[in-house]
């Protein structure tokens, strides 16, 4: 037996349920894992809440990201063994898998042995972050040394992951968050600049953060009333990739922007690079050498006990954390 969180209903964190479940042998490409700690991500949240891309199927599992040791592996799965220390990446759906428990079987393509530097803990808090910012960063729009990138929800644990990306990378950061109550903390985690939705004057402030050149590289899970203002402060031929719908409005954008500074506006998802095989062994290699060499870090804010998952999911809803925020089992 082992104990699984599910939901049976849509609502606030009080439909989260710890059951005991028993787990059948993994089938023929799957892998069982015995989790040590789990990654909380605002897409499970969504999910519960019956707003996410698609509806639950109830009773429900949740949870795309955890680290632990595999106990045993299908009959068609290679390159992973009985012992290994693995970690699982977001390529599959909630109605079929989930990492919310002691105990669970997920898709051999969702896991990968994780570098022998990182701890558990650290191991839960990478793949969601860096790969998602990796489709973006380096597939799709190619960030290089002396680029601009403005990152929405910067103190996220995938704003964090773009900050580092883009030093690595030789661009500079121009971290949004609300107010500069964390601002100091986003240098310290390494942004060139931090700015203030409700209190700067964006367009003025990323006019001369760039000398007037304009920003190449809007990354954002918000969109609302400010991508207005972000595209107009775009530069030619620059890209808008919106990952996210924090604010729920329509945008308003700038037709005159985008047709004469040839602008690329698109919807990401870190689903279009995990379930397509070839791009994704692409990214976990490039990933795992970043995370070997030290080169990303991943930034965790607070571990909760397994006991406490409801706990943990009010505490992403405050919206106060900085980092991931993880489960130990």
């Amino acid at each position: 037996m082992s104990k699984q969180v599910q939901i049976n209903r849509v609502g606030d964190s009080d439909v989260l349920e710890i059951v005991d479940v028993d787990v059948p042998a993994p089938s023929a490409n799957e892998v069982q894992i015995a989790f040590q700690v789990l990654g909380l991500n605002r897409a499970e949240i969504m999910y519960r809440r019956g707003r996410y891309i698609y509806a639950p199927q109830f009773p429900s599992k949740l949870g795309y990201e955890g680290a632990g040791v595999v106990r045993a592996v299908g009959a068609s799965v290679q390159g992973i063994q009985v012992g290994d220390a693995v970690s699982v990446i977001p390529s599959f759906l909630l109605t079929q898998y989930g990492t919310y428990a002691e105990v669970a079987n997920l898709p051999a393509h969702a896991v990968v042995k994780h570098p022998k530097n990182l701890s558990f803990e650290e191991a839960a808090a990478s793949w969601m972050a860096f790969i998602t910012v990796y489709g973006a960063f380096v597939e799709l729009c190619q960030v290089k040394a002396g680029d601009f990138v403005v990152l929405g929800a910067a103190t996220s644990s995938v704003g964090l992951a773009a900050i580092q990306f883009a030093k690595m990378l030789g661009a500079t950061a121009i971290a949004l968050t609300r107010s500069h109550a964390k601002g100091d903390i986003l240098v310290e985690k390494g942004a060139d600049f931090v700015l203030a939705t409700q209190e700067d004057d964006l367009s003025a402030r990323l006019k001369e953060i760039t000398n007037g050149r304009g920003v190449n590289l809007v990354f954002d899970p918000v969109g609302g009333p400010v991508a207005n203002t972000l595209v107009k402060a775009m530069a030619d031929d620059a890209y808008y990739n919106l990952y996210g719908a924090l604010n729920h409005e329509d945008m308003a954008v700038p037709v005159g922007d985008m047709l004469f500074k040839r602008l690329t506006l698109r919807g990401y998802q870190l689903f279009e690079l995990t379930t397509n095989p070839a791009r994704l062994e692409k990214a976990k290699a490039y990933v795992y050498e970043a995370l070997a060499s030290q080169k990303l870090r991943p930034e965790i804010d607070r571990v909760f006990d397994f006991k406490d998952i409801a706990k943990a999911h009010d505490y992403m809803e405050e919206g106060t954390q900085i980092g991931k925020v993880l489960i130990k089992i």
